[in-house]
C-alpha cells in the first residue's frame, strides 16, 4: 500500500510553500500527495460537543476553491504526482495528527494563518510536530524559495532517537543525491577535560558509528563527520543549519526528560533552524 505524503493547507504563504515541498517529496518517493484543510465550526470551536444541537459543519466554498487552486498549481509543476484534496471537520492540528497514522510523511509550514508574529512555529505545526505518528517535515520558505540543493545535516549524540534520525537523514540525502553531514556538538568541552568520557562516547567513536550506519544500504553516499564546540548544542546546530537544505532531528536526545515529547535541542531547531527541519518520529501505524 502506497501511504501518501500529507500536507496541511490553509491558504497562507507558509502552507503553500509547504504544499510545494510536499509535492517535491511525493515525487522523490513516487507516492501520492494528499492536501488537507481542517476547518472549524462557524462558531469557532471545532466540531460541537453535541452534534445533535448544531449538526456537523459543512465544508466551506472558500476552502474548496483554495484547495482546487493549490491542486491545479501543483499538478502543473509535478504532473507525475497523483494529488487528492479534501476538507476535514475539526481543528487542523488534530486532523493532521489523525491522518499521520496512515501517512508516510506529514508536511507543515512554519506558520499558518492566525500564527503569532513572534513565533517561528505556529500552534498547528507545533501540535503536529509533537504528536504525529510518522516523520514530520517543517518547511521554511514562506518568504522565499526553499533550497533544493545543499547538504542534509543531522545531529549525533549516541541516543536512540539520534540513531533513528541518522537513518532518516541518510535516506533523505540519498533521495536528494546530496551530501550527508553528521554533526556532534560539544557544549563548552575542552580537549584536556576528556579524561572522564567513556571511549564509546568519544566524538570520534560516535561519529564513526553513525557514518557506518548511514552508509549501510547507501554505500555511495557522501558522508562528512564534524565535531563543533559551542556554549550549547542548540546554538551549534542552529549555526550549522545555515549551510544546509535540510536538518534532521530526533524527538529526544540524551538527557531529555521522559515526559517531554520533543527534547530541548530538537525544539530549538524546529523553531530556529535556518533551513527546513525533518522531525524523525518513528512510524506508529493505525491498524
Amino acid at each position: 500500500m502506497n501511504r501518501p505524503v500529507v500536507v496541511g493547507v490553509d491558504g497562507s504563504p507558509a502552507s503553500l510553500a509547504a504544499a510545494a515541498e510536499a509535492a517535491r517529496a511525493a515525487a522523490r518517493r513516487n507516492l501520492p500527495l494528499h492536501l488537507l484543510h481542517g476547518y472549524l465550526h462557524p462558531l469557532g470551536y471545532g466540531v460541537p460537543l453535541s452534534p445533535y444541537d448544531l449538526g456537523l459543519p459543512v465544508p466551506s466554498d472558500a476552502g474548496q476553491q483554495m484547495l482546487e487552486r493549490a491542486v491545479g498549481e501543483l499538478a502543473t509543476r509535478w504532473p507525475g504526482v497523483h494529488i487528492e484534496a479534501r476538507q476535514l471537520a475539526g481543528g487542523p492540528g488534530a486532523a493532521l495528527v489523525e491522518e499521520s497514522q496512515r501517512a508516510e510523511l506529514v508536511v507543515v509550514g512554519s506558520r499558518g494563518l492566525g500564527g503569532f508574529g513572534g513565533l517561528l512555529l505556529g500552534s498547528v505545526s507545533a501540535q503536529v510536530v509533537a504528536h504525529a505518528h510518522c516523520p514530520v517535515l517543517v518547511v521554511r520558505g514562506a518568504d522565499g524559495p526553499v533550497p533544493e540543493r545543499g547538504p542534509v545535516l543531522v545531529g549525533v549524540d549516541g541516543s536512540e532517537s539520534a540513531e533513528l534520525a541518522v537513518r532518516y537523514a541518510a535516506e533523505e540525502a540519498a533521495r536528494r543525491e546530496a551530501e550527508l553531514v553528521l554533526v556532534h556538538a560539544e557544549e563548552g568541552r575542552h580537549p584536556e577535560s576528556a579524561g572522564g568520557v567513556p571511549p564509546e562516547e568519544e566524538p570520534s567513536t560516535l561519529l564513526a558509528s553513525a557514518a557506518a550506519a548511514a552508509r549501510d544500504g547507501h554505500p555511495d553516499l557522501a558522508v562528512t563527520a564534524r565535531t563543533v564546540r559551542a556554549r550549547s548544542a542548540e546554538q551549534a546546530l542552529i549555526e550549522a543549519s545555515r549551510e544546509a537544505a535540510l536538518m534532521v532531528v530526533g524527538t529526544r536526545g540524551r538527557g531529555g526528560f521522559v515526559g517531554m515529547l520533543l527534547g530541548s535541542v530538537s525544539q530549538a531547531l524546529v523553531h530556529h533552524a535556518h533551513c527546513s527541519v525533518l522531525v524523525a518520529h518513528a512510524y506508529d501505524r493505525a491498524g
